[in-house]
This record gives C-alpha cells, sequence and structure tokens, in this order.
C-alpha cells in the first residue's frame, strides 16, 4: 500500500486528559522515527500561527534528555522532557513539560507501524491538569502531524 494522503486526526478527550492522535506516512517506520528523534523536528513541530519550534536538541537513550524552542502566539516558549522508552523503530515514550509554566508532567508515546511501503504513527499524549491545555495540545498535533506527512512524502 502506498500512502498519498496523511489523513492526521487528534481528539482531545477533555474528560481522560490526553490526546489520541494518528497519521499515516508515505515513508518506513525507520525514516519516521528518525523524524521524531533529530534536528528535522523544527521542520515538522509547527502550527502556522500559532506555534513554530526553532530549536531542537536531543539524547535519544532511556534516560536522556530533549529540550526544543521557539515562539508560541510571538511569545519564545521552551519544552523538555526525558526519554523513558526508545525502541526504533516502534516506539518512543517521553516527559513533556514547559519551561517555566505551571502545571503537571505530561507523557508522550509513539507508535510507529509498518503499512506497506509506509507507516502508521500513533500518538498518546497524556497528564493534562487543564483541559484547554489539552484541547490546544491536541490542534497542534494533528497540524504538525500533516506537515510531518507532508514532508517525508
Amino acid at each position: 500500500m502506498t500512502v498519498k494522503e496523511s489523513g492526521a486526526r487528534a481528539v482531545a478527550d477533555l474528560n481522560e486528559k490526553l490526546v489520541l492522535a494518528s497519521v499515516e506516512i508515505a515513508a518506513s517506520p525507520q525514516r519516521v522515527f528518525k523524524a521524531l528523534t533529530s534536528e528535522e523536528i523544527v521542520d515538522w513541530w509547527v502550527r502556522e500561527g500559532v506555534f513554530n519550534t526553532t530549536e531542537w536538541r536531543g539524547d535519544v537513550r532511556v534516560g536522556g534528555s530533549w529540550r526544543s524552542a521557539g515562539l508560541v502566539n510571538g511569545e519564545p516558549y521552551a519544552l523538555e522532557g526525558e526519554y523513558l522508552v526508545v525502541d526504533p523503530p516502534r516506539k518512543l515514550v517521553h516527559t513533556w513539560r514547559r519551561v517555566g509554566a505551571p502545571g503537571a508532567e505530561t507523557t508522550v508515546t509513539y507508535m510507529l507501524e509498518r503499512l506497506g511501503e509506509g507507516t502508521r504513527l500513533t500518538l498518546r499524549h497524556e497528564g493534562f491538569a487543564v483541559p484547554e491545555a489539552c484541547a490546544s495540545v491536541g490542534s497542534g498535533w494533528e497540524t504538525s502531524f500533516a506537515r510531518l506527512a507532508e514532508i517525508l512524502a
């Protein structure tokens, strides 16, 4: 099967305080995993007019850290976390917290499944304390996943 359109979708479950997202990408799981764990993040982790990631660094190993920064609504932001599971090219799990902002740390799980010549990427982002943050992040994952699929096609 050749993946032609991403069909990126994200749903924020405000009762469960989590985001579920998925996208089909016309690239191998190995290639998608690389895009999730390298400076390529600055190319796809964007939501036009809302946030723009301009830098990323990471020590991609269990216990290693990552950090990204950029602009959100015209103001600087930084996110950081720690890798909990690194199982290329099948699974990646890391914590996520906004630097300097109140709120609980959340957890992001990426699952990669081969689909013929492509990959189904599924995300579970959980642990949100504030429903509005959950909804906003869900919209961001959908636009970012659509961009990732576009770039890797």
